[in-house]
């Protein structure tokens, strides 16, 4: 089972899940959140246009890929920005992201 990795996440009411991820598959961190339940609107469907995905990457940043500008320019939108906060649904995760922690920010209207 070489292609599932765990990762930690919490809700925003600070419940923590382990979420199982296949890394076969290719899919965005919003895309498997909201595969597991959680609530995220992903209004904009991962074109990193709305920032309903916004996550705060808890432990295992470095080993994501850098943010893109369009990601970036849609973070500076938010008044809840924090050094650690990215959009999920720019995050491919693979093996090297088990382990991964994060926290769900993103707003539900």
């Amino acid at each position: 089972m070489e292609n599932i990795i765990n990762i930690e996440v919490e809700d925003r009411d600070g419940t923590t899940k382990t979420v199982e991820v296949p890394t076969d598959i290719n899919l965005s961190l919003m895309e498997i959140l909201k595969a597991s339940e959680y609530d995220i609107l992903a209004t904009c469907g991962g074109m990193a246009l709305c920032a309903t995905c916004h996550v705060e990457v808890l432990e295992g940043a470095e080993n994501l890929s850098e943010p893109e500008d369009q990601e970036l320019d849609m973070l500076d939108t938010l008044p809840d920005l924090t050094d650690s906060s990215r959009l999920a649904c720019q995050l491919r995760l693979n093996n090297s992201n088990a382990g991964l922690r994060v926290k769900i920010r993103g707003s539900l209207q």
